[in-house]
């Protein structure tokens, strides 16, 4: 149980961040989801976590 719980964790916190964004979406953001659409609910989630971890330390 132990493990299952270890394993979980991260996407439970990643899932957290993910749900974090909402619909603040810059002009350039929707730009390349227009121009290039996430392929996947996976490659979606990354570009989410990408985003939320970018406004909340920028580069």
């Amino acid at each position: 149980m132990r493990v299952i719980r270890t394993a979980l964790m991260p996407m439970l916190l990643l899932a957290t961040l993910a749900a974090c964004t909402g619909e603040n979406r810059t002009v350039g953001e929707r730009v390349r989801d227009t121009v290039d659409p996430p392929s996947g609910p996976v490659e979606r989630t990354g570009r989410a976590v990408d985003r939320a971890i970018d406004r909340a330390k920028p580069n």
